[in-house]
């Protein structure tokens, strides 16, 4: 090993004691010299000078004495660089190509739906808020490794799969679901299923851009109906209105209000859970708490609605039959929204106050 250091025909020579060289016992060639030199102290002590000078004579020596910077320094070797698998990128743009021709109608009937059914109008603020979390978290993305993985095909395999199935049997949720897999499998094959875990939430939001299947939908509209009906049904006679409720129809003195799809609050509950989740990760850090807030804007969307309802009979009782129809029917669902917005914020402070004072007494 030396004699690769510092040549076939050169003798490395330590001086001896701290005095000449402090720091050789801390070295690891200084502590083989030192515990050397004992052992011929210990030995011989007489014949080692003489030893010495035997061996040597006829040998040209190079005499390096090691300083003290050379013994305790430390050689750093760097690791090799991680090679980092990428996929062609001509193979991505084509992929991508094939992906926007296959999804194009599903997509713009999407949009359109958006534009025209008031239940799902919140959706174009869905993707956005799913760039504007993947922007914001653009820095700790780019410290994560790439780790293409081939399995990436697998799910867009997948996802194809669904899209003929829900195009065959003309179910625009298989479809449009099809797309956020199409997506997934995208990510998985080119990041790596590491980049897919950092993006999980914001590829998940994306769901809430997709109206639900109609059969769902009339299985959730029916009970949230009935639920307003009987809710208003036992309010209003204690604020002086009688009633008679027939399923979703309550028949009051003046008219009959019929608590119709429409005013199901199944529009104002997918709008303000959407709002929920968004006001959760803007203004709030802890997970519980954003949790408790998406959960909580169901019974909060079937409170307000229920009041929008009780309004409703109050004014058509004390004031105008006909001023429950028309602009303020429009008007009060807004009012409502609002009121459910704020209820939302005021559970937010609630919940603040009595994490706090839980984490004080602990």
């Amino acid at each position: 090993m030396l004699s690769e250091l510092y040549g076939p025909r050169t003798v490395v020579t330590f001086v001896e004691g701290p005095k000449f060289c402090p720091g050789a016992d801390n070295h690891p060639i200084g502590r083989a010299a030192i515990l050397g030199n004992e052992s011929h102290r210990s030995g011989n002590h007489r014949l080692r000078h003489a030893r010495s000078s035997t061996i040597l004579a006829n040998i040209p020596l190079t005499t390096c004495v090691l300083s003290h910077a050379v013994q305790t320094a430390h050689l750093t070797v760097e690791p090799p660089p991680v090679s980092q698998s990428r996929v062609p990128l001509w193979q991505i743009v084509v992929l991508l190509g094939v992906l926007a021709w296959l999804y194009a109608p599903v997509l713009t009937h999407l949009v359109g739906q958006w534009s025209h059914d008031p239940n799902y109008s919140h959706g174009f603020f869905v993707p956005a808020f799913s760039f504007f979390v993947i922007w914001s978290e653009r820095d700790r993305l780019r410290k994560l490794p790439l780790e293409a993985s081939w399995s990436g095909l697998l799910v867009l395999a997948f996802a194809l799969i669904v899209l003929t199935a829900g195009v065959l049997g003309a179910e625009l949720f298989l479809s449009r679901f099809s797309f956020l897999l199409a997506i997934a499998g995208l990510v998985v094959l080119i990041y790596g299923w590491n980049h897919f875990r950092a993006v999980f939430f914001p590829w998940a939001f994306l769901l809430f851009m997709i109206p639900i299947p109609a059969i769902v939908f009339n299985q959730i509209t029916f009970p949230l109906q009935l639920l307003a009906s009987r809710a208003a049904a036992h309010t209003l006679p204690w604020l002086g209105v009688p009633v008679l409720r027939e399923g979703n129809i309550i028949q009051l003195p003046a008219m009959s209000l019929e608590v119709a799809e429409a005013c199901s609050g199944i529009r104002s509950l997918m709008s303000l859970a959407t709002l929920a989740i968004i006001y959760g990760y803007l203004l709030e850090t802890r997970t519980s708490i954003r949790v408790l807030l998406a959960l909580a804007s169901v019974p909060i969307a079937v409170i307000a609605n229920s009041l929008r309802i009780i309004g409703t009979g109050l004014l058509v009782q004390y004031w105008d039959p006909d001023k429950a129809q028309g602009f303020f029917h429009t008007f009060s669902g807004w009012l409502i929204f609002v009121v459910s917005l704020v209820l939302l914020f005021l559970l937010h402070r609630a919940l603040q106050v009595f994490w706090n004072k839980g984490g004080a007494r602990a």
